[in-house]
């Protein structure tokens, strides 16, 4: 199966991460490598671009890529906590490090893989295939507290607790393996009229399971200060998010850093001794344009932001 990958707010972040001839990059979650393309193009022959992802399916795509840019290319494949993390060991040294959170077309689209509601295939939505926890142990095995808690933290799920008595009650007289058999269980116990309300009723609770079994939001928690500490001074740092839980994340992770002086105001000097780390070029998160949304659909929910990383050396 032939997927058309197309990155998403692409224009958006090569602005923001502005690469340029000869330095270092690192795309943390290479995917498809639609960024990566487009960053490689940047970077020229003395230029080096290091991407990262857990999906065999991402190191095929990249392997592909490294054939037909002219930059120096790595792989690591491997989550992007773990990637960073080893970047950091090897002590090197990055201009810009960037995020295209969330799943791919070739995860969602490749019906196999259980990570979309669209399509009828087993229960999986494994980033890496060789991992034990999958959605069908998630679904067979979670007690009903558990399924409601995560369906609410995690899909922001109204129906949080009906959905997962429901399971919970399917469950007992046969078990649910497959990805519309999921669906129709969802569809039952959402009130009819929420069905047509917001998009597809199955749509926060995939989402839901789909971090859970791939620790996405506790990766992503561990992952900003690895990518964040591989910076040199003006280096920059992007993240593309697609639901509210990855770009709140984001946001105060970034905004932390851009704060400076917290001393209350009334004080005649600074005591606390504190310095910006990060400038933000850009206060709130830019979305994709009217033009990209008519030819990418998927673009509706993307949020970018960024920061460069000032010296406070000087």
């Amino acid at each position: 199966m032939t997927i058309t990958h197309i990155p998403v707010l692409a224009g958006e972040l090569i602005d923001a991460l502005d690469p340029q001839t000869g330095q270092t990059v690192v795309d943390a979650t290479a995917g498809g490598g639609g960024h990566a393309r487009l960053v490689a193009e940047r970077l020229g022959p003395t230029g080096t671009l290091i991407g990262i992802d857990r999906d065999p399916a991402a190191a095929e795509s990249f392997d592909a890529l490294a054939h037909e840019v002219s930059c120096a290319t790595r792989f690591i494949r491997a989550s992007f906590v773990e990637g960073l993390r080893l970047l950091r060991d090897e002590e090197l040294e990055a201009d810009a490090v960037y995020f295209d959170l969330g799943t791919s077309a070739m995860q969602t689209d490749t019906w196999q893989r259980g990570f979309s509601y669209s399509y009828d295939a087993p229960l999986d939505m494994r980033m890496d295939p060789a991992q034990e926890l999958s959605a069908r142990e998630v679904i067979a095995e979670w007690d009903e507290p558990r399924l409601a808690r995560i369906f609410r933290d995690y899909g922001e799920e109204r129906y949080a607790r009906q959905i997962a008595h429901a399971i919970v009650g399917e469950r007992t007289r046969a078990p649910i393996e497959t990805t519309l058999e999921l669906v129709e269980v969802i569809k039952a116990a959402v009130p009819a009229p929420a069905r047509f309300a917001s998009g597809h009723p199955a749509k926060r609770v995939f989402q839901a399971i789909r971090i859970v079994v791939n620790e996405e939001l506790d990766q992503l928690d561990e992952a900003l200060p690895l990518a964040w500490e591989l910076l040199v001074p003006g280096g920059r740092i992007a993240a593309i998010s697609f639901h509210s839980l990855e770009d709140r994340r984001v946001k105060q992770f970034l905004a932390a850093r851009a704060i400076g002086c917290i001393c209350p105001p009334d004080l005649p000097i600074c005591v606390c001794g504190r310095t910006p780390e990060a400038e933000l070029p850009r206060r709130r998160a830019i979305v994709a344009s009217p033009g990209e949304l008519t030819l990418n659909p998927r673009a509706a929910s993307a949020h970018l932001r960024f920061a460069r990383k000032l010296d406070v050396t000087r």
